[in-house]
């Protein structure tokens, strides 16, 4: 998961008795005994999905067994991230030399690319957010803790990929020396405390579109992150990027397959689904970052990201762009009256975003970003 944005754990969510959708105006609360900035006001939607859509995706599970569960891979062949750090079983001069030269690489690392770093480190750690919220959708929820459905065990064992990112930056960014684990730390504890809200309403067919957008986003981020550091003089933390970077492009292939073959077999409600979810625009995993100290944390770090060109409108656009080509979306027939209008706005969309993303720009250099400090780096 990533920069630019899942609740408590609700393995056992059903359906409302009578099939409704089920509104509830969000109370924005704090985390516990933190005094952090409030949640989201806006209006929650839960259960959306009428119940007896949950049959598509029963019906579709021997085709997540033969073409989701392969894109995962065997434990014993995927990386650790001790492969990529000192290693603490050679002898105490080899292990600290190893250190002293990570930190000699780190020292070349500007401060503004570290900040981008830590944001996503501090995104990838609140995993156990996104599992509970994977576990919140209608349909495809793991009801035991250990199901057997294609559902559950992509879940699990996503998680269980995903779970060497953060454990890795962290670890990495730790033995650096640059910058504030206190603060981090913090930060991982409020953000996981806070949750997110991302709309996807326990339905999968959003939920999916999400996933799809969300994790080609964080593999255009990691590929960004890779490059800089190498362009920096660190080519074991490029090494590192890259190999998150490969993680997720094989998570995005099966979001994305997973929603072109919803396509398949109810065409009219993925592409409302693919609309609504795009009106809402789509919110990033971390939008509830917070150290303590700045409510609007997520905010400047994802202006420095864009500063720095880890994830920028242009990205948000070509990755709409990409998955409209994708998925044919341009090129669906049969549609009904809202499905044909939400074909029109999405296939449109991405020239709108490229349009404002001018103004975006203006808008934030009048808002004095240029001079943000962040507790992670002890206010630098």
């Amino acid at each position: 998961m990533q920069t630019l944005a899942l609740t408590t754990f609700i393995p056992l969510a059903r359906f409302p008795r009578d099939g409704a959708t089920t509104r509830r105006r969000s109370q924005p609360i704090s985390a516990v005994g933190s005094g952090a900035p409030r949640t989201s006001r806006r209006e929650q939607i839960t259960h959306s999905m009428p119940p007896e859509k949950a049959e598509i995706f029963k019906s579709l599970e021997s085709w997540a067994f033969e073409n989701v569960l392969p894109l995962l891979k065997p434990v014993e062949k995927c990386w650790q991230p001790i492969d990529f750090l000192p290693d603490p079983t050679k002898p105490v001069d080899e292990f600290w030399g190893e250190v002293r030269a990570l930190r000699d690489r780190t020292n070349g690392l500007p401060d503004d690319y570290l900040v981008v770093l830590v944001g996503d480190m501090i995104t990838e750690e609140a995993l156990p957010t996104y599992m509970s919220m994977m576990n919140t959708a209608d349909g495809i929820q793991d009801e035991t803790g250990s199901s057997p459905s294609p559902w559950a065990v992509w879940t699990r064992a996503w998680t269980a990929e995903e779970n060497r990112h953060g454990d890795l930056l962290r670890t990495y960014l730790y033995l650096s020396g640059r910058v504030d684990m206190l603060m981090i730390e913090r930060t991982v504890q409020y953000l996981i405390g806070a949750g997110m809200d991302i709309g996807a309403e326990n339905n999968p067919y959003l939920g999916f579109v999400y996933t799809s957008f969300q994790e080609r986003a964080t593999f255009v981020s990691h590929c960004n992150t890779a490059r800089l550091a190498k362009e920096s003089g660190d080519p074991i933390l490029g090494k590192i990027c890259g190999s998150i970077a490969g993680d997720e492009k094989r998570h995005e292939n099966a979001y994305v397959k997973i929603t072109e073959k919803i396509l398949e077999v109810d065409p009219n409600e993925a592409m409302v689904a693919i609309g609504k979810m795009l009106r809402k625009k789509i919110t990033m995993p971390a939008h509830l970052m917070y150290d303590g100290q700045d409510p609007h944390l997520f905010q400047h770090f994802a202006f420095v990201a864009h500063r720095i060109g880890v994830y920028t409108p242009d990205d948000y656009a070509n990755i709409l762009d990409f998955l409209v080509g994708r998925w044919g979306l341009e090129k669906l027939q049969d549609l009904k009256g809202d499905g044909r209008r939400e074909q029109e706005f999405v296939c449109n969309l991405g020239a709108r975003i490229r349009k404002l993303h001018e103004r975006a720009d203006q808008r934030s250099n009048k808002e004095g970003f240029g001079s943000l400090k962040f507790s992670w780096m002890l206010n630098k």
